[in-house]
């Protein structure tokens, strides 16, 4: 984990997890973070493809601090490769405790999404503009 005490990249989603989020011991489901960073990555995706896309891949997941109730999710995205057909996006989530507390980073991990077309195969990214 680097020693950066803010995110980086584009704010994409900011959401408050709900107890309904929590697990046996209290803390935020790490499945929950997870659908949190790919729904902020595809956002991002579908910008840059300019229509449909499907996660692919997810690499370099870690998560390094927990989420409680009561913090503020918020997920950051970041281009880190555009190819023909797909993107990887860098994504952070990080939590600000207790509303004005500390930014707290909780995970981290580059999600790659290929373009479909319409009948559900990879499709060519348009020109990226300038």
């Amino acid at each position: 984990m680097s020693d950066r005490t803010e995110p980086q990249g584009e704010l994409a989603i900011r959401t408050l997890p709900m107890p309904s989020d929590l697990n046996a011991a209290g803390d935020v489901f790490g499945g929950y973070v997870m659908a949190q960073m790919d729904i902020a990555g595809s956002l991002m995706a579908y910008e840059i493809a300019g229509g449909r896309v499907a996660t692919v891949a997810v690499d370099g997941m870690a998560f390094v601090a927990p989420v409680k109730v009561g913090d503020i999710l918020c997920v950051y995205n970041c281009l880190r490769r555009r190819g023909r057909t797909s993107v990887t996006i860098g994504v952070e989530a990080w939590v600000r405790r207790r509303v004005i507390g500390e930014w707290t980073k909780v995970t981290h991990a580059d999600f790659t999404y290929v373009h479909l077309d319409g009948t559900g195969r990879p499709a060519p990214l348009p020109e990226a503009s300038s």
